[in-house]
Protein backbone atom coordinates (compact mmCIF):
# COMPACT_ATOMS: atom_id res chain seq x y z
CA UNK A 1 0.00 0.00 0.00
CA UNK A 2 0.95 3.88 -0.95
CA UNK A 3 1.78 5.83 2.01
CA UNK A 4 -0.55 8.36 0.99
CA UNK A 5 -3.32 7.55 -1.92
CA UNK A 6 -5.58 10.29 -3.89
CA UNK A 7 -9.19 8.28 -4.75
CA UNK A 8 -12.27 9.81 -6.60
CA UNK A 9 -10.29 12.82 -7.89
CA UNK A 10 -12.24 14.84 -10.05
CA UNK A 11 -10.28 17.95 -11.68
CA UNK A 12 -12.40 21.05 -11.74
CA UNK A 13 -11.27 24.02 -13.75
CA UNK A 14 -11.08 26.62 -11.07
CA UNK A 15 -10.72 30.62 -10.66
CA UNK A 16 -7.66 31.52 -8.83
CA UNK A 17 -9.33 29.35 -5.56
CA UNK A 18 -8.96 29.92 -1.90
CA UNK A 19 -7.89 26.93 0.10
CA UNK A 20 -9.38 26.39 3.27
CA UNK A 21 -8.03 23.60 5.63
CA UNK A 22 -9.93 22.61 8.94
CA UNK A 23 -9.17 19.43 10.15
CA UNK A 24 -9.95 17.74 13.88
CA UNK A 25 -7.58 19.30 16.62
CA UNK A 26 -8.14 21.40 19.96
CA UNK A 27 -12.54 21.09 20.78
CA UNK A 28 -12.91 20.18 16.77
CA UNK A 29 -13.03 23.71 16.23
CA UNK A 30 -11.57 23.97 12.44
CA UNK A 31 -13.27 20.88 11.88
CA UNK A 32 -16.84 21.98 12.66
CA UNK A 33 -16.47 25.61 10.89
CA UNK A 34 -14.77 23.65 7.97
CA UNK A 35 -18.07 20.74 7.71
CA UNK A 36 -20.57 23.62 7.88
CA UNK A 37 -19.39 25.51 4.88
CA UNK A 38 -19.05 22.59 2.66
CA UNK A 39 -22.84 21.73 4.02
CA UNK A 40 -24.26 24.93 3.63
CA UNK A 41 -22.45 26.05 0.47
CA UNK A 42 -22.89 22.62 -1.03
CA UNK A 43 -19.56 21.69 -1.91
CA UNK A 44 -18.50 19.12 -4.63
CA UNK A 45 -16.53 16.40 -3.75
CA UNK A 46 -12.88 16.82 -5.51
CA UNK A 47 -10.57 14.20 -4.19
CA UNK A 48 -10.30 11.66 -0.95
CA UNK A 49 -7.18 11.17 0.71
CA UNK A 50 -6.20 7.55 2.14
CA UNK A 51 -3.14 6.90 4.23
CA UNK A 52 -1.44 4.60 6.32
CA UNK A 53 -0.59 7.46 8.63
CA UNK A 54 -4.43 8.01 9.37
CA UNK A 55 -5.93 5.75 12.38
CA UNK A 56 -6.10 2.34 11.59
CA UNK A 57 -10.05 1.94 11.79
CA UNK A 58 -13.48 2.74 9.73
CA UNK A 59 -16.38 4.85 11.08
CA UNK A 60 -19.75 2.61 11.29
CA UNK A 61 -22.58 4.93 9.57
CA UNK A 62 -26.11 2.42 9.88
CA UNK A 63 -24.02 -0.64 9.72
CA UNK A 64 -22.21 0.48 6.74
CA UNK A 65 -18.38 0.97 7.61
CA UNK A 66 -16.11 3.98 5.52
CA UNK A 67 -12.40 3.35 6.07
CA UNK A 68 -11.12 7.34 7.54
CA UNK A 69 -10.17 9.84 5.38
CA UNK A 70 -9.42 13.43 4.79
CA UNK A 71 -11.66 15.06 1.71
CA UNK A 72 -11.13 17.94 -0.80
CA UNK A 73 -13.78 19.86 -1.68
CA UNK A 74 -14.81 22.57 -4.13
CA UNK A 75 -17.30 25.32 -4.88
CA UNK A 76 -17.71 27.78 -8.02
CA UNK A 77 -18.33 31.06 -6.83
CA UNK A 78 -18.67 32.82 -10.20
CA UNK A 79 -16.28 35.48 -8.96
CA UNK A 80 -12.92 36.37 -8.66
CA UNK A 81 -11.67 33.42 -6.36
CA UNK A 82 -13.75 29.59 -6.21
CA UNK A 83 -13.04 27.59 -2.87
CA UNK A 84 -11.37 24.35 -1.98
CA UNK A 85 -12.15 23.77 1.43
CA UNK A 86 -10.15 20.29 2.98
CA UNK A 87 -11.73 18.67 5.85
CA UNK A 88 -11.58 15.20 7.21
CA UNK A 89 -11.97 12.09 10.06
CA UNK A 90 -8.75 12.55 11.84
CA UNK A 91 -5.15 14.64 11.27
CA UNK A 92 -1.87 12.82 10.94
CA UNK A 93 -1.15 10.56 13.66
CA UNK A 94 2.78 10.97 13.85
CA UNK A 95 5.03 14.21 12.70
CA UNK A 96 5.72 12.46 9.18
CA UNK A 97 2.54 11.85 9.30
CA UNK A 98 1.71 15.04 9.49
CA UNK A 99 4.26 16.54 6.80
CA UNK A 100 3.87 14.02 4.42
CA UNK A 101 -0.10 14.62 4.08
CA UNK A 102 0.15 18.27 4.60
CA UNK A 103 3.00 18.62 1.82
CA UNK A 104 0.43 16.22 -0.53
CA UNK A 105 -2.09 18.32 -0.12
CA UNK A 106 -0.40 21.20 -0.98
CA UNK A 107 1.33 19.74 -4.09
CA UNK A 108 -2.01 18.88 -5.37
CA UNK A 109 -3.45 22.17 -5.06
CA UNK A 110 -0.34 23.75 -7.07
CA UNK A 111 -1.81 23.02 -10.43
CA UNK A 112 -4.80 25.02 -9.70
CA UNK A 113 -2.46 28.35 -8.69
CA UNK A 114 -4.00 28.79 -4.98
CA UNK A 115 -4.40 32.23 -4.24
CA UNK A 116 -4.51 31.73 -0.23
CA UNK A 117 -4.48 29.96 2.19
CA UNK A 118 -6.58 29.48 5.38
CA UNK A 119 -6.33 27.26 8.26
CA UNK A 120 -8.84 26.83 10.85
CA UNK A 121 -8.35 25.73 14.68
CA UNK A 122 -8.81 25.71 18.44
CA UNK A 123 -6.66 27.85 20.56
CA UNK A 124 -7.31 26.18 24.37
CA UNK A 125 -7.56 28.34 27.02
CA UNK A 126 -8.24 26.02 29.31
CA UNK A 127 -11.77 26.85 30.68
CA UNK A 128 -15.18 27.69 29.18
CA UNK A 129 -14.92 30.90 27.21
CA UNK A 130 -18.66 32.68 27.62
CA UNK A 131 -17.26 34.97 24.01
CA UNK A 132 -14.80 33.32 22.38
CA UNK A 133 -12.47 35.75 20.34
CA UNK A 134 -10.94 34.69 16.51
CA UNK A 135 -7.11 34.53 17.26
CA UNK A 136 -4.72 35.49 13.80
CA UNK A 137 -1.28 34.50 12.78
CA UNK A 138 -0.36 35.80 9.08
CA UNK A 139 2.85 35.10 6.98
CA UNK A 140 2.79 38.65 5.82
CA UNK A 141 2.17 41.67 8.43
CA UNK A 142 0.33 43.16 5.65
CA UNK A 143 -2.40 40.59 5.89
CA UNK A 144 -3.23 41.99 9.55
CA UNK A 145 -5.38 44.77 8.72
CA UNK A 146 -7.61 43.21 6.13
CA UNK A 147 -8.20 40.41 8.62
CA UNK A 148 -8.84 42.72 12.32
CA UNK A 149 -11.61 44.82 9.77
CA UNK A 150 -13.38 41.32 9.59
CA UNK A 151 -12.92 40.24 13.19
CA UNK A 152 -9.71 38.58 13.65
CA UNK A 153 -7.88 40.04 16.72
CA UNK A 154 -4.06 39.94 17.16
CA UNK A 155 -3.43 40.37 20.72
CA UNK A 156 0.27 41.07 21.71
CA UNK A 157 1.79 38.09 22.95
CA UNK A 158 -1.10 36.01 21.86
CA UNK A 159 -1.40 32.64 20.75
CA UNK A 160 1.70 31.91 22.91
CA UNK A 161 4.29 29.33 21.49
CA UNK A 162 3.26 27.84 18.36
CA UNK A 163 0.60 26.29 16.09
CA UNK A 164 1.06 22.42 16.35
CA UNK A 165 -0.74 20.25 13.53
CA UNK A 166 -1.96 20.73 9.97
CA UNK A 167 -2.77 24.04 11.07
CA UNK A 168 0.46 25.59 11.34
CA UNK A 169 1.91 22.80 8.74
CA UNK A 170 -0.07 23.70 5.79
CA UNK A 171 0.34 27.56 6.62
CA UNK A 172 3.96 27.32 7.11
CA UNK A 173 5.04 25.20 4.00
CA UNK A 174 2.18 27.13 2.13
CA UNK A 175 4.04 30.13 2.39
CA UNK A 176 7.61 28.58 2.60
CA UNK A 177 7.65 26.17 -0.04
CA UNK A 178 4.59 27.07 -2.47
CA UNK A 179 5.13 30.81 -1.91
CA UNK A 180 1.21 31.21 -1.05
CA UNK A 181 0.23 33.78 1.19
CA UNK A 182 -2.28 32.96 4.45
CA UNK A 183 -3.44 33.23 8.02
CA UNK A 184 -4.63 30.85 10.51
CA UNK A 185 -7.70 31.59 12.74
CA UNK A 186 -7.82 30.25 16.09
CA UNK A 187 -11.45 30.29 18.16
CA UNK A 188 -10.52 29.98 21.82
CA UNK A 189 -12.12 27.45 23.68
CA UNK A 190 -11.73 25.59 26.83
CA UNK A 191 -10.47 22.67 24.86
CA UNK A 192 -12.80 19.97 26.91
CA UNK A 193 -15.09 19.00 24.37
CA UNK A 194 -16.25 19.88 20.94
CA UNK A 195 -16.88 23.38 21.02
CA UNK A 196 -19.50 24.55 18.22
CA UNK A 197 -20.00 28.06 19.87
CA UNK A 198 -16.14 28.98 19.11
CA UNK A 199 -16.48 27.71 15.69
CA UNK A 200 -19.45 29.49 15.10
CA UNK A 201 -17.48 33.18 15.64
CA UNK A 202 -14.55 31.46 13.01
CA UNK A 203 -17.68 30.44 10.51
CA UNK A 204 -18.92 34.26 10.76
CA UNK A 205 -15.27 35.47 10.49
CA UNK A 206 -14.71 33.68 7.74
CA UNK A 207 -17.93 34.19 5.71
CA UNK A 208 -16.41 37.67 5.64
CA UNK A 209 -13.28 37.57 4.54
CA UNK A 210 -14.69 34.90 1.68
CA UNK A 211 -17.99 37.19 1.26
CA UNK A 212 -20.04 34.65 1.40
CA UNK A 213 -23.31 34.31 2.98
CA UNK A 214 -23.87 31.59 5.56
CA UNK A 215 -27.26 30.72 7.30
CA UNK A 216 -26.04 30.16 10.77
CA UNK A 217 -29.07 28.76 12.14
CA UNK A 218 -27.87 25.38 12.14
CA UNK A 219 -24.36 26.53 14.54
CA UNK A 220 -26.80 28.64 16.95
CA UNK A 221 -28.68 25.85 17.56
CA UNK A 222 -25.20 23.75 18.52
CA UNK A 223 -24.36 26.62 20.04
CA UNK A 224 -27.52 27.13 22.29
CA UNK A 225 -27.02 23.33 23.02
CA UNK A 226 -24.00 23.79 24.43
CA UNK A 227 -24.66 26.76 26.32
CA UNK A 228 -27.09 24.61 28.02
CA UNK A 229 -24.69 22.08 28.71
CA UNK A 230 -22.05 24.47 30.40
CA UNK A 231 -25.12 25.94 32.55
CA UNK A 232 -25.45 23.08 34.06
CA UNK A 233 -22.07 22.07 34.88
CA UNK A 234 -21.27 25.78 36.59
CA UNK A 235 -24.78 24.82 38.35
CA UNK A 236 -23.29 21.42 39.44
CA UNK A 237 -20.11 22.52 40.45
CA UNK A 238 -21.47 24.89 42.37
CA UNK A 239 -23.65 23.03 44.30
CA UNK A 240 -20.82 20.67 44.92
CA UNK A 241 -18.61 23.59 45.94
CA UNK A 242 -21.81 24.67 48.30
CA UNK A 243 -21.95 20.84 49.86
CA UNK A 244 -18.39 20.60 50.69
CA UNK A 245 -18.19 23.99 52.45
CA UNK A 246 -21.39 22.71 54.94
CA UNK A 247 -19.55 19.81 55.08
CA UNK A 248 -16.50 21.61 56.62
CA UNK A 249 -18.06 23.83 59.13
CA UNK A 250 -20.53 21.20 60.26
Amino acid sequence: MEKIMIKNYEEPELNSPIFVGGLPGIGNVGKIAADYFVDKLKMKKMADIYSEFLPPQVFINNNVVHLVRESLYYKKTGRKNDLIFLTGDFQGTTQEGQYELSFRTLELLKKYKVSMVYTLGGYSVGKIVDEPRVLGAVTDKKLVGPLMRNGVVFPEGEPSGGIVGSAGLILGMGTELFSIPGACFMGETSGYFADPKSAREIITVLSKVLKTRINLKDIDEKTRQLEDITEKMRQEAQNKTSKDDLGYFG
